[in-house]
């Protein structure tokens, strides 16, 4: 084993034994759940070992905790959100429908929305907008460009940025 990668592993270990009581504390006093707390305090430190480079620039341990442990909430709002609008929607179609999907096929189209939902996140929040907004809102470039206060041909270069990288990053 390289020296480099014992450093870390006990940069690692020593990161976890000093925060990890008292982040599962922060979390579950935000949370109110033990559970919840618990596993979001292991994945804040799996996101944590999974960027080697974040954890050899550390200088706050508990403020990057703090923020990483937020982001995660985030993505786990959002996700469940999309969930959420999904299963209403299915429930709405299956209202009117004599059939309704698997739920091999609903789990198989939640999974896509949260992947396309990861992938539109790491865009520009103009670029994500006018995705949004031109894509399911339905809107035209003129109105997005009113709506985000900028030219209709920023609106198409969004829109471009917004398709090339999700083609990209989708592809399999």
């Amino acid at each position: 084993m390289a020296a480099t990668d014992t450093a870390l592993q006990e940069k690692m270990h020593d990161l976890y034994c000093e925060h990890q009581g008292w982040l599962f504390g922060w979390l579950r006093r935000k949370l109110g759940c033990a559970h919840q707390a618990a596993d979001l305090t292991q994945d804040t430190f799996v996101r944590i070992i999974a960027s080697r480079d974040a954890l050899l620039a550390m200088r706050e341990p508990r403020a990057y905790l703090t923020t990483t442990a937020k982001r995660l909430l985030v993505d786990q709002a959002r996700h469940q959100l999309i969930e959420t609008a999904y299963l209403e929607a299915l429930q709405a179609f299956a209202l009117h429908s004599d059939s309704s999907p698997s739920p091999e096929r609903i789990l198989q189209t939640v999974q896509a929305l949260v992947e396309i939902d990861a992938v539109l996140e790491r865009l520009s929040a103009n670029a994500r907008q006018a995705f949004l907004l031109h894509y399911l809102d339905g809107l035209t470039h003129a109105a997005i460009a009113n709506q985000l206060g900028v030219s209709t041909r920023m609106i198409q270069k969004y829109l471009v940025q917004a398709l090339a990288h999700c083609t990209h990053s989708l592809d399999y």
